[in-house]
């Protein structure tokens, strides 16, 4: 039988070599999330910058878009981005509901660019505008299902070609979830199978001709499908189908 001291060593080696793993499996974590980051395209997110009706402002923690006439008190969404997306990328699609829907959009910044990995709680980020009294939570992708997780601390919950993976079928939360028919990542038959998680009053839209990139301006995504509907017609979409969640609500 090993001595005391030569185990005690067995186990240092051990725990040493574990933690060596745990630092590299980090690190390659680091390395990867910051590999391949999709830009928001110059036009769509310049678009938004010089529009006199949206106020933009940058924070250490989120993108805000205002109306730049605000109402003394109105509705906010809180937005996570998919994975290594950035955040402008979803200025332009969701102008519409600042300028036509008076919401105050907040695009979080998620560390590391994942929203799964960001676990700050949602006043972090609401606290930036006060004013708002109803409050939305969606996301994009990888965002959405983020925003899931915080569903029932919200008035209701949007999706953009995600899906949930906690369990809201039996809440009362509103949802409305937008997907698109030419989605090649969280394609119809995701959407479809993951359906039995949400509330049996979500509405479930999908947009004829959306691409999973097509809810917002980056560019191509690898593995996706091909996009036959314009931006003009996809930013009409969210705005439309918005616009009528917001007028079933209290």
């Amino acid at each position: 039988m090993p001595s005391p001291t030569l185990l005690r060593r067995r186990l240092l080696r051990l725990l040493a070599a574990l933690l060596t793993l745990v630092l590299l499996a980090a690190a390659g974590l680091v390395v990867w999330s910051r590999i391949g980051v999709m830009d928001a395209e110059a036009a769509p997110w310049q678009g938004v910058q010089e529009d006199p009706r949206i106020a933009d402002e940058r924070t250490d923690v989120a993108l805000v878009l205002r109306p730049s006439e605000p109402e003394p008190a109105g509705t906010g969404l809180l937005f996570y981005p998919g994975a290594k997306v950035e955040p402008e990328a979803y200025a332009a699609r969701l102008s519409g509901l600042v300028t036509e829907l008076g919401v105050t959009v907040v695009v979080v910044d998620p560390p590391l660019n994942l929203s799964l990995f960001d676990r700050r709680a949602p006043d972090r980020f609401t606290s930036i505008a006060p004013g708002v009294e109803t409050w939305l939570v969606g996301g994009h992708s990888m965002g959405g299902v983020r925003a899931c997780e915080l569903a029932e601390e919200a008035d209701a919950l949007v999706l953009f070609a995600s899906y949930c993976a906690a369990d809201l079928s039996s809440t009362e939360v509103p949802v409305l979830s937008l997907s698109g028919s030419e989605d090649g990542l969280s394609t119809p038959k995701k959407i479809a199978e993951h359906r039995d998680l949400l509330p049996g009053s979500a509405e479930m839209v999908e947009i004829a001709g959306a691409s999973h990139a097509s809810f917002g301006d980056y560019g191509p995504q690898s593995g996706d499908g091909t996009a036959t509907i314009d931006d003009a017609e996809m930013d009409t979409a969210v705005e439309e189908a918005v616009a009528e969640l917001l007028g079933t609500m209290p």
